[in-house]
C-alpha cells in the first residue's frame, strides 16, 4: 500500500502504508533530557499539576516538534492520571517515581469511579485541542493511556519496581484481579475515546509491565483479553483511527497479542531481533525498535544500528521508534542526529 500524499506519514504507515524513509518519533520525548524541559519543571515542580496545566503540558509536547520535526507529538500526560482520575492517591516523588495509595481489597475496586479517569482529566483534552491547532498538516498527534494489567500493578503495590504484592494477588485471588482489570478497561476505553475527540490522530496503549505475566495463561487474560475489548470499542466508535499496543516484555508472544487483541499496528521493546520484528510485519505494522542506551552513546555505532532497522524492514509498514523512553542523560544532539540519520 503506497502512501498518499494527502496523508501524515505516520497515520498512513500505522494504516499499512510502506514508506521510505520511515516516519520517526520517541517514546518519552519530551522529558528530562531537554533542557527547556528542565526549565518548566523548575518553574512547576509538582509532575501532576503540570500535566494538568494545559498551556504548560501543550508547550512541552511541542518541544521535541519543535526541536527535531519529528513525525508525530504525543501528548505530556501519565498513564497513572487514570487511577487519579478514579479517586486514588497519586503522588510523584522526585527522584523516586510514583507512589499510590495501596489497593487491597474488592472494597477499594468498589470505590473506583470509573468515568472520573474521564471527566478529572478534562484537562488533558484541552492539552490535546492547544496542540491540535499547532501541528502542521503532516505531522500526527498521539494520545495514550496504560494498560489495565499495568495500571492494576502500580495500584496494588503502591510503587514500580519487582510488584510483589501483584504476583501475590495473581496467585492468590484471581478474581480479584480480573474485576480490577475489567473497571480499568472500561476506565481506559473511556479516555482514549476523549482523547480521539478531542484531536488526537491515534492513541497507544502502554503495557509497560506486561512482561510480568510470566505464563502464556496469565497473559492471555489479563494483557491480551482486556486489550482487545478497548481496541474493539475504540474501533465501533472511531474506525479509522489507529490504535498501536505495547506490551513491553512480552517476548515471543508479540503475534499473540498483535493476533487476538485487533491492534492497528505494533509497538516492540528493543530485546526484539530484526527477524521476529519482519515476522511481526506480516500481522500488522510494527513500530521500534532501537536500543535507547545506543541513542545514549550516540555516535557511528548508533547511526549503523538505525541504518540496519530501516534496512531490515523496508518493504512492510514501519514506524521508526525506540524499544523504550528515551533516557534522562541523553544528549539532545544525539536525537537529533538519530532523526537525520533515519531520514537519510
Amino acid at each position: 500500500m503506497s502512501l498518499s500524499a494527502a496523508e501524515k506519514p505516520l497515520i498512513a504507515v500505522l494504516k499499512g502504508a510502506d514508506c521510505s524513509p520511515p516516519p520517526v518519533w520517541f517514546l518519552r520525548q519530551a522529558g528530562r533530557y531537554l533542557p527547556e524541559y528542565r526549565e518548566l519543571r523548575r518553574e512547576s515542580p509538582d509532575f501532576l499539576a503540570l500535566c494538568n496545566t494545559p498551556e504548560l503540558a501543550a508547550r512541552i509536547t511541542l518541544q521535541p516538534v519543535d526541536r527535531f520535526a519529528v513525525d508525530a507529538a504525543i501528548v505530556f500526560s501519565d498513564i497513572l492520571i487514570v487511577p487519579h482520575g478514579m479517586g486514588r492517591t497519586v503522588r510523584f516523588l522526585e527522584g523516586e517515581g510514583p507512589y499510590l495509595t495501596p489497593l487491597r481489597c474488592q472494597a477499594d475496586i468498589d470505590a473506583l469511579d470509573a468515568e472520573g479517569a474521564v471527566e478529572k482529566n478534562r484537562s488533558l483534552m484541552e492539552t490535546l485541542r492547544l496542540v491540535r491547532r499547532k501541528l502542521d498538516g503532516r505531522t500526527a498527534l498521539i494520545g495514550f493511556a496504560g494498560g489495565p494489567i499495568t495500571i492494576a500493578a502500580y495500584m496494588i503495590d503502591g510503587s514500580g519496581g519487582a510488584f510483589p504484592a501483584t504476583k501475590r494477588l495473581i496467585k492468590d485471588d484471581p478474581g480479584l484481579v480480573d474485576r480490577l482489570v475489567a473497571r480499568l478497561a472500561d476506565a481506559v476505553t473511556g479516555l482514549l475515546l476523549a482523547e480521539v475527540e478531542a484531536g488526537a490522530d491515534a492513541v497507544q496503549i502502554f503495557d509497560s509491565w506486561a512482561g510480568l505475566l510470566d505464563d502464556d495463561v496469565s497473559f492471555a487474560r489479563w494483557c491480551v483479553s482486556p486489550t482487545r475489548r478497548i481496541v474493539a470499542r475504540v474501533r465501533d466508535v472511531h474506525p479509522r483511527i489507529p490504535v498501536i499496543g505495547f506490551p513491553r516484555g512480552a517476548g515471543r508472544r508479540y503475534a499473540e497479542f498483535a493476533r487476538g487483541t485487533g491492534i492497528h499496528a505494533l509497538q516492540v521493546d528493543q530485546d526484539v531481533p530484526l527477524d521476529m520484528m519482519r515476522d511481526l510485519q506480516s500481522i500488522c505494522p510494527v513500530q521500534g525498535n532501537l536500543d535507547p542506551g545506543i541513542l545514549l552513546a550516540g555516535g557511528e555505532a548508533m547511526r549503523r544500528r538505525a541504518q540496519s532497522i530501516v534496512t531490515g524492514l523496508s518493504g512492510g509498514s514501519h514506524v521508526f521508534n525506540l524499544g523504550h523512553g528515551i533516557i534522562k542523560d541523553t544528549p539532545p544532539s544525539h536525537v537529533a542526529d538519530l532523526v537525520n540519520a533515519v531520514r537519510s
